[in-house]
């Protein structure tokens, strides 16, 4: 630590207040990403960027669905509504209207292994977003009308997203089939009964357990002085008090000794497949390779899957893959829209084909190229804005404790070879690991019923 800093931190902690811990640099990209934390267990990380006169404010929590229990799901997205409502200074509204009157944006997002919130606003108006942040971490509000028209706002987004949704639905069914122990079973907006039945008195227990500031992590990123920002977050944080969070006490997910299918009908003039093998932990070394082939066997119109199945065939629409970035493993999800008159049968045995040649033979050097291109143009641009920075910067503290990872990761791309790539298909792409959740259109199965 340079003797300026040190000089000025000690100077920030005199007196009564909450100290200020400097936790040392992490490099990240061409810049350095400054840790610190408060007595309280707060931490902050900065990046001093002054390529325009804006700042991005994230605060993420410790705390997703897997945090819940039973009969107690959903209560980390409810949280995510709960807290753009009242403080016991700010009335219903005022958060967003203060906000919106300082030329800010704001959203949140919940998901398995974290929540988190954030603005984006004008680096002259960064103490807004510090006196907002902080007031609704320590004095939200939480009686029976609040809790009680959250609930419904949620009751009605579950319905229109999973209820009423194909691929919500499926999705879901996916994950709730897969995962038979792990909490990664429930989905992350939680089970209907679970949302209806939460009481103001579930609402302040988690609230009191999970959003405080030894759970906390305060990510800001743009136009901004180290000192002056860090004496902000030390007078707005420091008299908050930390909490005891609860061991985690998540039990892992067995191996799956054979594969899970299911069938479904919904209104959907076409079949579709939702197909989940049970894959790496985003901490895997073997994720990223899992990842290049993911990128091989999907990436744009090149792709092996796109040739033969949209190109060659014409029996799809659509097609993606997604390895999952959980910190426990999670799923590498496909996902198929058939064309009319197609079947699922029809793709699975293209489907089959192309995954037996990804487990015998080496890809070429030319797809392991592009595929390594198209993994770092997407990794860059999603860092291209102050706030694509300070989400990437958060997520991976979040979930793996060191922001460097992003650009690590960057540098594993680059090293994989087609050897791995093949290992990591052997290894994950397995039958007895596999759940496929088959789609059937109403109509079609009502009409097969009549005939037999």
């Amino acid at each position: 630590m340079s003797t300026a800093r040190a000089k000025w931190i000690e100077a920030l902690n005199t007196g009564d207040v909450s100290k200020i811990t400097f936790e040392g640099v992490v490099p990240f990209g061409g810049g350095e990403v400054l840790r610190y934390r408060l007595e309280n267990g707060l931490q902050v990380r900065l990046l001093v960027d002054r390529s325009a006169p804006v700042v991005t404010y994230f605060t993420w929590f410790g705390v997703g669905s897997r945090h819940e229990k039973l009969g107690k799901t959903g209560l980390a997205h409810l949280f995510e509504h709960l807290m753009f409502n009242e403080t016991e200074s700010l009335k219903a509204g005022e958060f967003d209207r203060k906000l919106e009157e300082n030329g800010a944006e704001s959203n949140a997002a919940t998901w398995l292994d974290w929540t988190y919130y954030y603005e984006s606003l004008p680096a002259d108006r960064l103490s807004l977003a510090v006196e907002l942040e902080s007031d609704r971490m320590a004095h939200l509000v939480l009686r029976e009308p609040q809790v009680a028209s959250e609930k419904e706002v949620v009751a009605n987004e579950r319905r229109f997203r999973v209820d009423d949704d194909i691929e919500g639905a499926a999705s879901e069914l996916l994950y709730k089939t897969a995962y038979t122990v792990h909490p990664y079973h429930w989905p992350t907006i939680g089970w209907m009964e679970d949302i209806q039945n939460f009481t103001p008195e579930d609402c302040e227990s988690f609230y009191r357990t999970y959003y405080a500031p030894n759970n906390a992590l305060v990510v800001i990123c743009g136009d901004i002085k180290e000192k002056d920002v860090l004496a902000k977050i030390q007078k707005a944080y420091g008299p908050i008090p930390s909490s005891e969070i609860p061991l985690e006490n998540t039990h892992p997910e067995p191996p799956q000794l054979e594969e899970r299918r299911v069938a479904v009908r919904k209104p959907t003039p076409t079949e579709k497949l939702y197909i989940g093998f049970h894959g790496p932990a985003l901490g895997d070394a073997d994720h990223v390779h899992l990842t290049v082939l993911n990128e091989i066997l999907f990436g744009g119109r090149a792709s092996r899957l796109y040739r033969a199945l949209v190109i060659e065939k014409e029996f799809v629409s659509d097609l993606r893959g997604w390895v999952a970035t959980f910190r426990d493993p999670g799923l590498y999800e496909l996902h198929f829209t058939a064309r009319p008159g197609k079947t699922a049968a029809d793709i699975e045995g293209v489907l089959a084909r192309e995954l037996e040649r990804a487990k015998t033979e080496p890809i070429s050097d030319d797809e392991l190229v592009r595929a390594k291109a198209r993994l770092e143009l997407s990794t860059l641009q999603s860092m291209e804005t102050m706030s694509g920075k300070a989400e990437q910067i958060g997520f991976y503290e979040t979930v793996l404790g060191d922001a460097s990872v992003s650009f690590r990761r960057l540098e594993d791309y680059r090293r994989t070879t087609a050897g791995d790539v093949l290992r990591a298909a052997r290894r994950y792409l397995v039958d007895r690991a596999r759940t496929t959740i088959h789609v059937q259109p109403e109509e079609a199965a009502t009409s097969v019923e009549a005939a037999e």
